[in-house]
């Protein structure tokens, strides 16, 4: 067994705890990103990320009678904004930098090995999503979302770094 917030015990084996797992591994990947030569640009938003992490593993460490409890002791959550951070970010890849699907990636490539530490950040969030999904609790929306949009987000700045 072991502890969510605010005291409520579930088995290891819940799916909860795979989801809390899944995030803290994609945090672990990203923080390998921030620390492989990348600009002060990239670790910021590297860092941005991060923080936003934290938070979303904390809404999926809290048992769904304990969201408001959660929100009442000043936790922060993702929300909508964090979302439309990353869709912004999804938009000027697009449009801006012009990078778009062109086949499947074969990460590394490009022999940028930060590249290919977004690349598999990238999977990693994949399977956290797939994760939170599994987990019964209306509460997780925005973080699904945020974990769709992040693994899209993800992509596009591995072929940036790639220079694809």
């Amino acid at each position: 067994m072991t502890d969510l917030m605010f005291g409520k015990r579930i088995s290891k084996t819940d799916v909860r705890v795979d989801a809390c797992g899944a995030v803290d591994e994609l945090n672990a990947v990203l923080g390998i990103v921030r620390n492989s030569n990348v600009s002060d640009e990239m670790k910021e938003w590297v860092d941005g990320v991060q923080k936003r992490l934290v938070g979303l593993m904390g809404v999926i460490a809290t048992h769904e009678d304990d969201h408001q409890k959660y929100a009442d002791a000043g936790y922060s959550g993702i929300e909508k904004e964090d979302v439309a951070w990353l869709e912004e970010l999804i938009k000027e890849s697009e449009t801006e930098k012009g990078i778009t699907f062109k086949g499947w990636a074969r990460p590394g490539e490009a022999g940028a090995m930060a590249g290919a530490y977004l690349d598999l950040a990238r999977t990693v969030c994949r399977r956290a999503e797939r994760s939170c999904w599994a987990v019964s609790d209306d509460a997780l929306g925005t973080t699904r979302l945020f974990l769709n949009r992040l693994s899209d987000s993800l992509w596009l700045v591995a072929r940036a770094r790639e220079g694809v």
